[in-house]
């Protein structure tokens, strides 16, 4: 695996936790990011957090927990709707601390993604941080059933498409964590792993949820 930083290429053991840091933010400050309207769904965000745990960098996902009235049980980014008078960086970094009890200043935030319209009515704005040499996470059992870490490098793997009864559209799905991750989620960890560690500006409002998220 390879990640741009300062023109070059580096193997991800190779590279420096602030030369990462540098390339992740270059690679999104260069991302013409795409904005959804809302047209009556709701304002969320989501935090792809990258931590630095068991010697190397990686993310924190989240099992939502089974009494959640929604998505109960799924794989999920720390995140939620947005409040009133909060914008998407706000929101994602008050969810983070809600979860897993891990408070990180503003700056911590080095860009967002593109908006993903959900076919439950939302539309998410994923926020990338950096949290550097973080607390481990202590969840909030009422809303989170487990804590998984992801390392970079089980993110870097290629998509499956597959195909969405009754959608015109095929669903991604990312093989993680012994399954299959579905988006949203999938299509979100996929853009970033396109955009912010290989600079390709691969776009995944097209890529669809399978059923069992919309129904």
């Amino acid at each position: 695996m390879r990640v741009y930083a300062d023109g070059g290429e580096y193997r991800w053991s190779d590279v420096p936790a602030d030369q990462l840091r540098a390339a992740i933010s270059g690679a999104l400050d260069g991302f013409g990011r795409r904005a959804a309207e809302l047209d009556g769904r709701k304002a969320a965000a989501v935090l792809i957090a990258v931590a630095e745990y068991a010697g190397g960098q990686g993310i924190w996902l989240t099992e939502r927990s089974p009494g959640l009235r929604a998505h109960a049980g799924q794989l999920a980014l720390p995140g939620g709707k947005l409040d009133p008078g909060e914008d998407a960086e706000t929101a994602a970094l008050r969810e983070l601390h809600e979860e897993l009890s891990i408070a990180v200043p503003r700056d911590a935030v080095l860009g967002l993604l593109d908006d993903y319209p959900t076919r439950s009515g939302y539309v998410m704005t994923p926020v990338v941080a950096w949290l550097g040499d973080a607390p481990a996470p202590t969840p909030n059992p009422a809303e989170v059933a487990a804590v998984h870490w992801i390392p970079l490098s089980e993110l870097d793997v290629e998509p499956r498409f597959v195909p969405v009864p009754g959608s015109d559209r095929p669903a991604i799905q990312l093989p993680l964590l012994g399954g299959h991750l579905h988006a949203p989620t999938a299509a979100i960890l996929h853009q970033f792993r396109e955009v912010a560690l290989h600079r390709r500006p691969t776009r995944v409002d097209q890529m669809d949820q399978p059923r069992f998220a919309w129904e």
